[in-house]
């Protein structure tokens, strides 16, 4: 070292501490980079992600040889520091030689550490990239040593039972973390978009039971009617599927193709030629996810099933509409029996019917009433009394205060809700 001049010294070490700020850098930039922006640019081709790609699936080689890297020119510069000193205030100094450790320590600290992961943070994909190209490089170089240091660690991560997964490439995402990616995307998508991918994500944990139309809401027909009042009921209805049922709205024995009965209504109804039309009706347990209801709806190119509980007995009826207003918002007409569910009040609350579906009234209102075991506001009310209320009783369900309006056949028929009341802060002295 003596044939170098300090001034070559300075230059060999500020080349040394960039070197480490590299190796920092190129650390942190793999580590942070978008896996999903990163594969995105590999289907699209782009080299430099292919190679960005393939160092990141044998990670420990990766941070092997950044850090064997990153050690010796630390050690290097910790070296050539000492080496200045002692050029500078000769070798009975102590004082000068641990003012220039302790120097070269901070500008390690600042200048090959803090500042370099800061940056690489901030633009992992800009310092990834280009830097995988003298990783790939470097692995090779360091193969030998980082070969035998990755085996003894595997070996010791053995003893210890400790399972590492080096492919870090193929991250499986839960519904939670989709949901959270979708919540993150707020600024690059519109806001009724979003609501739709989240309205997408929720459909695994949904089920039919969550947003059939109720038995006592089902538009049916009883096949052993009049004739002439069959005709009617038919000529009037408001959908072009309906279940046909005998003896009693449980007991559905098909469903009814308006366009399938149209040429039977030009004379007398014959009610033999009616039943012989109808298609078999198809059951759907209640706990089906919308998700799984959605694909059979489509393998058995039907829209439209009867939802029955674990003993058969019938709950409801699902739609393929039902479905996909889950996913997009309301956009059929609905009949009159399912109309005029809510009522504004000019003092802000609501008339709400009590076979009003939960969900419905949070998507319609904005509200967050509660979903859980109840379906309808009946429901809620119920579960919350334990008990069934008379007309003129009020309670509070979250944040809404509720007072019962009327009630009929032992259930709530209309509610009235008050706007959500702001939890007040304790005052302290």
């Amino acid at each position: 070292m003596d044939d170098f001049t300090l001034g070559t010294l300075f230059v060999a070490l500020l080349i040394i501490l960039l070197c480490s700020g590299f190796f920092s850098a190129s650390e942190t930039s793999m580590m942070a980079i978008n896996r999903y922006r990163l594969n995105h640019l590999v289907r699209k081709g782009n080299k430099s992600a292919k190679l960005t790609a393939r160092l990141l699936a044998q990670t420990d080689k990766l941070l092997g040889s950044i850090l064997l890297g990153n050690t010796l020119l630390n050690v290097a510069a910790a070296t050539l520091a000492e080496i200045i000193v002692l050029r500078l205030f000769g070798h009975d100094n102590s004082t000068a030689l641990l003012v220039g450790s302790l120097t070269v320590t901070f500008a390690i600290l600042v200048f090959s550490e803090i500042m370099p992961k800061v940056i690489a943070a901030s633009h992992a994909e800009r310092v990834a990239l280009p830097s995988s190209y003298a990783l790939a490089a470097i692995i090779k170089l360091f193969y030998p040593v980082v070969s035998i240091a990755t085996a003894l660690v595997r070996g010791m991560l053995w003893l210890l039972r400790i399972k590492v997964q080096t492919d870090h490439s193929h991250h499986k995402l839960s519904l939670e973390e989709l949901r959270s990616l979708v919540l993150e995307a707020e600024h690059f998508l519109p806001r009724k978009h979003q609501k739709m991918l989240l309205n997408l994500v929720d459909l695994e944990r949904v089920t039919v039971n969550d947003v059939m139309i109720p038995r006592n809401q089902i538009e049916a027909l009883d096949a052993g009617a009049d004739p002439a009042e069959l005709r009617q009921q038919i000529i009037t209805c408001h959908h072009t599927l309906l279940p046909v049922y005998a003896q009693t709205p449980g007991n559905v024995i098909g469903i009814l193709h308006i366009k399938r009965v149209l040429p039977l209504l030009e004379d007398t109804l014959d009610t033999g030629q009616f039943r012989e039309i109808l298609h078999d009706p198809y059951f759907i347990p209640s706990d089906t996810p919308l998700l799984k209801q959605l694909q059979q709806f489509q393998e058995r190119q039907t829209r439209m099933g009867l939802v029955v509980d674990e003993y058969g007995e019938l709950l409801g009826l699902v739609t393929l509409e039902n479905i996909l207003e889950e996913i997009v918002g309301e956009f059929t007409t609905q009949s009159p029996a399912q109309t005029g569910k809510f009522l504004r009040q000019d003092d802000g609350s609501l008339l709400l019917d009590g076979s009003s579906s939960l969900r419905e009234l949070n998507r319609k209102l904005g509200l967050q009433l509660p979903l859980g075991e109840a379906k309808t506001l009946n429901g809620l009310i119920l579960e919350h009394l334990q008990d069934i209320p008379e007309a003129g009783t009020s309670l509070k369900i979250g944040n809404y205060p509720i007072e019962i309006i009327q009630t009929q056949d032992r259930a709530v028929k209309v509610a009235r809700l008050f706007p959500a009341q702001k939890s007040q802060p304790l005052q302290r002295g």
